[in-house]
C-alpha cells in the first residue's frame, strides 16, 4: 500500500493543533490502560491498520497482556475485562458506529454508574480523538510500521 499524502507535512499547523488536543485529552486523568483498549477497539472497528499497530505496540509497552489485546475485538465474550472496561468498550462501539448504535438513555445511565461526569467527558473525548486519527490515517493511507519496528 502506498500513502496518498503526508498530512503532517501538508498541514503541519493543523496537525500540531490535533496533537495538542490529543495531549490534553490523554493527560486529563483517565487511566492509561483503559485509553489503550478504547483506542485499539475504535481502530479495529474503523479498519485503521496504522492505529491498530501503533496502539497495540503502545499498550504492550505499558504492560498490557497479549491475551487482552488479542481479545479486544471479542470483548463481549471474554471475562478478561472489568465492568468499567466493558462499559467503556461498549461506549466506544456506540460512538464509533454512530448511525447503527447511537447510545440510548439506558446506556448513558449505565455508564454513570462506573464513570463520573468528568470521566464520561474524558472517555468520549478519547473516543472522538481516536476516530479523528483513524479517519486521517485511512484517508491518506498512513502505512503502519514494519515487522522490525513492531518487534522493538
Amino acid at each position: 500500500m502506498q500513502p496518498r499524502l503526508n498530512h503532517w507535512a501538508a498541514a503541519p499547523d493543523l496537525m500540531q493543533a490535533f496533537l495538542a488536543l490529543n495531549t490534553a485529552i490523554e493527560s486529563a486523568g483517565l487511566e492509561k490502560s483503559l485509553m489503550h483498549l478504547v483506542k485499539l477497539r475504535a481502530s479495529q472497528i474503523n479498519g485503521c491498520a496504522f492505529c491498530v499497530d501503533m496502539h497495540t505496540r503502545e499498550a504492550r509497552k505499558d504492560g498490557e497482556s497479549e491475551q487482552r489485546l488479542y481479545l479486544t475485538s471479542a470483548w463481549h465474550d471474554s471475562f478478561l475485562y472489568s465492568d468499567r472496561e466493558r462499559l467503556a468498550l461498549g461506549w466506544t462501539e456506540a460512538l464509533t458506529r454512530l448511525g447503527a448504535e447511537t447510545p440510548d438513555d439506558a446506556s448513558y445511565e449505565t455508564m454513570k454508574a462506573q464513570f463520573s461526569e468528568q470521566e464520561l467527558i474524558q472517555l468520549t473525548a478519547v473516543i472522538t480523538m481516536i476516530n479523528t486519527w483513524n479517519r486521517l490515517s485511512i484517508a491518506f493511507r498512513a502505512v503502519h510500521a514494519g515487522a522490525d519496528a513492531a518487534a522493538a
